[in-house]
């Protein structure tokens, strides 16, 4: 018998039902941006070397080249993230043999709006939580959430042998598009953002599709400027201050190993990296990194491609993908975040 521990059990996924294919965010953002932005035309080759086909959006394009502020943007964040976290919690617990009702915990990951009460309680009624659920929302992790949630989420359930925890991330990335700023930040975003949720299942128990062996962080000092949200009354501005995928090719190697070595484990023992896909070039920074190969993390680059960036839910993505594959005998699951931060979790494959 499999000695029993926290198990990862199942996965669930959704994205909202507006397909924003790339070409038409390039020309969307050449109708907002073209006119006025004077490095528009060498900032807009993004749109073509992102490796984005497309994405998936909580409203039509159109809606975004209206400047809504910031209470239009967050009423939408409301209805469209609750429609996801329904959606893909509803498919975890499913795909568990499980119901609302047999949930004990539930840890809500998101950072692209505010909802108080959160996001959880306001799904509460269409998921039937019982009364008795404990909830753990959690903000400001932004594409870290979803790993992180997911080590929140194994902690909390080793905790009380038995329960049921589930982590949904939900992430509308889609509605940081500002129209009102002529930033290189927002013309990359709107070629890279897209929206999704992913909800986990685990429990401590015989057998499920992973065990969740350990986890860990790194952050860096002073980098508060690299990646986060402006706050404004027309809603959150992205920030990406400085260049993403260089930092990430000379500090992730040193980052993981560290996180490994505090757990015992070296780089050699893991068999795959499932790496959250910030956009093409952040791949192939890792690919770097981790001295990879190019073209290793082939499932990065087809979630990425079919989604885009979602933040917090993408590397779950990822990992659903690498589950359907397969999973080899250990996989380490990593994300990067504000703060800036380093997140990793490592499963192993159940017996």
């Amino acid at each position: 018998m499999p000695q029993a521990s926290v198990k990862l059990v199942s996965i669930g996924t959704a994205v909202p039902p507006v397909v924003i294919d790339q070409r038409d965010a390039a020309k969307a953002s050449h109708q907002a941006f073209g006119s006025r932005f004077g490095d528009f035309g060498r900032l807009a080759k993004v749109f073509e070397s992102s490796g984005i086909r497309r994405r998936y959006g909580v409203r039509p394009i159109d809606w975004y080249l209206e400047t809504s502020g910031w209470p239009d943007r967050n009423a939408a964040y409301i209805q469209g993230a609750c429609d996801l976290f329904v959606d893909a919690a509803t498919e975890a617990l499913s795909a568990a043999g499980l119901g609302g009702w047999d949930v004990d915990t539930i840890v809500t990951v998101s950072s692209t709006g505010i909802a108080t009460p959160s996001l959880d309680a306001r799904a509460s009624k269409r998921m039937g939580f019982r009364d008795d659920i404990e909830r753990v929302p959690v903000f400001g992790l932004g594409c870290a959430g979803g790993v992180s949630g997911l080590s929140i989420a194994a902690r909390l359930a080793a905790s009380r042998p038995g329960q049921v925890v589930l982590l949904v991330a939900v992430e509308t990335c889609t509605l940081a598009f500002r129209m009102d700023q002529l930033t290189k930040a927002n013309i990359v975003a709107t070629a890279l953002f897209g929206d999704g949720a992913a909800a986990c299942v685990l429990k401590v128990a015989d057998a499920g599709i992973a065990q969740v062996e350990m986890s860990g962080q790194h952050s860096w000092p002073d980098t508060l400027d690299i990646m986060g949200w402006s706050v404004d009354k027309e809603g959150l501005g992205v920030i990406f201050d400085r260049a993403i995928p260089p930092f990430a090719e000379a500090n992730v190697l040193s980052a993981i190993s560290g996180i490994l070595a505090r757990n015992h484990l070296a780089m050699g023992d893991v068999d795959r990296f499932a790496c959250h896909p910030g956009g093409a070039r952040v791949v192939d920074a890792l690919e770097m990194a981790l001295s990879l190969g190019q073209g290793m993390l082939n499932h990065e680059r087809e979630i990425l491609a079919e989604y885009g960036n979602m933040s917090a839910p993408t590397a779950l993505f990822v990992l659903k993908r690498l589950v359907e594959d397969g999973l080899p005998r250990r996989t380490l699951l990593t994300a990067m975040g504000p703060g800036f931060t380093l997140s990793c979790v490592s499963l192993t494959r159940a017996a």
